[in-house]
C-alpha cells in the first residue's frame, strides 16, 4: 500500500487545467474504507453546498447512499477549518467568510457490492461516482481529474480518459459520475473492432471461458455498430465482469458497463446466454438511455426522483433488442431466441398484474414499485412488459414499412443528449414512421394495460404458441421451504378462498402439508373439486375450502406454422434479421 506521504504527493500532482481534484485513498480495504479529498475552485462568499447523489444512475431507486460517510471536515485555501452543517440527507453546506478555494475530506465506508454503488475489500474497489464522490452544484459543469492511492499490485480502468496510472480526468461531474471505476487485481484483455478499442476486466475466480467471451463480445460489438449505421457514441468501450458470490445485476454506463455473475454460472449454455445476454443489454444502453433518453431523465437530478412515463422504451426497448442483436452476431440461434420468447409470453400471461397497469404508469411509478406478491398482483415490470410492447411496436411499424430499429435510429439522430424526447415528440416520429396515427396504439399498448394479440403477431412471422400440454392442479400459490407463502396470485383458488401471503401452510384434507410432497397429494383430486386449506395465521390454526384448479405443467413452445408463406418469412426476416431456418 502507499504510504500516506505519496497518497498526499499523487493528489497534489493533479494536471494544473482540472478545475476540481478529487483523490481517494485506498488505505483500509480489509475495513472498506477508503478516504475521498475534493478540492474545489474558489467559491464566493456565503454558503456552498455539496453533495452525495441519493440515486445511482441505471437504477431508478432512492439509496442511502450518505450513510456511508463519516468524519467529514472541510478548509479553506489556508488549510483553516470551515463552518459546516448537513441541511438534507446527502448535503453538507460550508459557510465561507470570504470568497476561498474549498477542500473537503471524508471517510467512505464501500459494501454495497450489489448495488452496485460502491464496494472494497482486499482484492479490489469498484467505485460508482454517485456512492464515493461529492460535488457541488455550483462546480457541477467543470472539468475534473481524479487520482487514486491503491495496494502496489492494483490496476485501475475506468471508461474515462487516463494520462497516467490510477489517474483519469472528465469534462465534467456528469461524466465522473457515469463512468466507474474498478481497480484491483484483474483478468485484462483488450481488442478492437470497427475502429474502436473495447476491454474485458474480470475480477474474480469462475467458471468462464475467456476465449469464448472476447469471441463473443468482439461478434455482439459489431452487431450493435451495424445496427446504428456504424455511428457510434464512443471511442472506448469497457466491459467490467464481477465473478462474486450473493449479487448478480448489471448497469450501464457512458462508455463501460458492470456486469455481476455468481462464480460459477458461466459454464453451461443457458448460463452463458443470460451471461452474453445482460452484455447485449448494457452495450445496446450506450445509445438507448446513454446517447438518447426521455425528458425527465435530462438532465439528471441527483437529489431527487427522475420521473417519466417512458422507460418503458428506455429500459424495456432495450430489453427487447438485447436478444436481436445476439441473433444477428450469430451468437444466439433463432431456437434459442424462440424459447425465450416463450417464456416471456408465459409470464405476461401469468401476471394478474398485467390487467391493472400500463407501461406508461410502471415507467412513471418505477421509482416507488414494491415488487414481490402485490407487485405480481397489481403491477407489471417496464422491463419484462416494456419488452412485449416494443415487440407490438415493431410490428406495428413494420406494417407501415418501417421498424423498431428505424425508431432508434431516428432517436439517436434527432434527439441525441442535451436534447431530450417525451410523449408529444415520440408519437409525431412514431406516426411519421409508421405512415399512420398512432394514437389508438397507444393507447391500448402504452398508456393502458397492454392489448396483446399473441397469437396474431406471431402468425405474422409464421409462427404459433404452444402451451404445454399436460395439466397440473394447482394452489395459485408461491411458499418458501418451511411452507409459508410468499404469494397468492390474483382471484387463484388460493385468492379465491381468502389466503395470504404470510400464512403457513400446515394440511390439506387433514393430511400434513410436505413441501416436497403436497403435489403428489393434489394429483389424487380433480380441477373443480373442493379441498380444505389448514393454515397457521396469526399463531392462530384456521381452515379455508378452495376450489382446486388446473394449470400447464411444462414449458410452452413457439414453433413453425404447418404452412408458411413467402410474406411470413419476410416478416420473420425483417424481425430477426436472419432467413427462415426451418425450411
Amino acid at each position: 500500500m502507499l504510504p500516506a506521504a505519496l497518497s498526499a504527493l499523487a493528489w497534489m500532482a493533479a494536471p494544473a487545467w482540472s478545475d476540481v481534484t478529487y483523490h481517494i485513498d485506498i488505505d483500509r480495504p480489509d475495513h472498506h474504507l477508503a478516504t475521498v479529498s475534493a478540492t474545489f475552485p474558489v467559491a464566493d462568499a456565503g454558503q456552498l453546498d455539496v453533495k452525495l447523489p441519493n440515486w445511482r444512475t441505471g437504477r431508478y431507486q432512492l439509496l442511502p447512499m450518505a450513510d456511508g460517510v463519516r468524519r467529514f471536515e472541510a478548509v479553506n485555501a489556508d488549510g483553516e477549518p470551515l463552518t459546516w452543517h448537513k441541511t438534507a440527507r446527502a448535503t453538507w453546506a460550508i459557510e465561507l467568510a470570504q470568497p476561498t478555494e474549498v477542500t473537503i475530506r471524508y471517510q467512505v465506508h464501500a459494501t454495497e457490492l450489489g448495488d452496485r454503488s460502491r464496494h472494497i475489500d482486499d482484492s479490489h474497489a469498484y467505485l460508482d461516482a454517485s456512492g464515493v464522490f461529492m460535488y457541488s452544484p455550483a462546480f457541477r459543469d467543470e472539468p475534473l481529474s481524479v487520482t487514486l492511492s491503491v495496494p502496489e499490485q492494483w490496476r485501475s480502468v475506468s471508461g474515462m480518459d487516463s494520462e497516467r496510472a490510477h489517474q483519469f480526468v472528465a469534462p465534467n461531474y456528469d461524466v465522473l459520475v457515469d463512468s466507474p471505476i474498478e481497480t484491483g487485481i484483474h483478468q485484462d484483455f483488450a481488442f478492437r473492432v470497427d475502429g474502436r478499442d473495447y476491454e474485458l476486466v474480470i475480477w474474480g475466480e469462475g467458471n468462464y471461458d475467456t476465449e469464448q467471451m472476447v469471441a463473443d463480445l468482439k461478434a455482439l460489438v459489431a452487431a450493435g455498430g451495424a445496427y446504428y449505421d456504424h455511428d457510434y457514441p464512443y471511442q472506448r468501450y469497457v466491459f467490467m465482469v464481477h465473478a462474486t458470490t450473493g449479487v448478480r445485476g448489471a448497469t450501464e454506463h457512458l462508455n463501460s458497463t458492470v456486469i455481476q455473475r455468481p462464480r460459477w454460472s458461466f459454464a453451461k449454455r443457458q448460463e452463458y446466454l443470460s451471461f452474453i445476454g445482460t452484455a447485449s443489454h448494457e452495450l445496446v444502453h450506450t445509445w438507448n438511455v446513454k446517447a438518447y433518453r426521455p425528458q425527465g431523465l435530462v438532465p439528471y437530478e441527483y437529489q431527487a426522483d427522475n420521473y417519466t412515463p417512458l422507460l418503458w422504451l428506455a429500459e424495456g426497448g432495450t430489453s427487447y433488442l438485447q436478444n436481436l442483436w445476439l441473433v444477428q452476431a450469430g451468437i444466439m440461434t433463432a431456437e434459442e431466441y424462440l424459447a425465450d420468447m416463450a417464456k416471456r409470453l408465459e409470464r405476461h400471461q401469468q401476471t394478474p398484474g398485467r390487467e391493472l397497469q400500463s407501461v406508461a404508469e410502471a415507467s412513471f411509478d418505477n421509482w416507488i414499485a414494491r415488487g414481490g406478491d402485490y407487485g405480481t398482483n397489481h403491477s407489471v415490470s417496464i422491463y419484462s412488459e416494456g419488452f412485449l410492447a416494443n415487440w407490438a411496436l415493431d410490428f406495428w411499424l413494420r406494417d407501415g414499412g418501417s421498424g423498431i430499429d428505424a425508431l432508434h435510429r431516428a432517436l439517436y439522430q434527432q434527439h441525441r443528449l442535451p436534447a431530450a424526447y417525451n410523449n408529444d415528440s415520440l408519437q409525431t416520429l412514431l406516426t411519421e414512421l409508421g405512415g399512420r396515427d398512432v394514437t389508438p396504439f397507444w393507447q391500448s399498448h402504452i398508456d393502458g394495460p397492454l392489448q396483446l394479440d399473441i397469437d396474431g403477431l406471431l402468425a405474422q412471422a409464421g409462427l404459433a404458441l404452444i402451451p404445454a400440454k399436460k395439466q397440473k392442479l394447482e394452489l395459485g400459490v408461491s411458499h418458501d421451504d418451511s411452507g409459508k407463502l410468499t404469494r397468492v396470485r390474483r382471484d387463484g383458488p388460493a385468492w379465491q378462498a381468502g389466503l395470504t401471503p404470510g400464512d403457513q401452510l400446515v394440511a390439506i384434507d387433514d393430511q400434513r402439508f410436505d413441501p416436497d410432497l403436497w403435489r403428489q397429494t393434489l394429483a389424487q383430486h380433480e380441477a373443480g373439486q373442493k379441498v380444505t386449506v389448514t393454515v397457521f395465521r396469526r399463531d392462530r390454526l384456521m381452515s379455508r375450502e378452495l376450489v382446486l384448479a388446473s394449470a400447464p405443467d411444462g414449458k410452452a413452445k413457439i414453433e413453425p406454422l404447418a404452412s408458411v408463406s413467402k410474406a411470413q418469412k419476410a416478416r420473420f426476416k425483417a424481425w430477426l434479421g436472419i432467413d427462415w431456418p426451418f425450411d
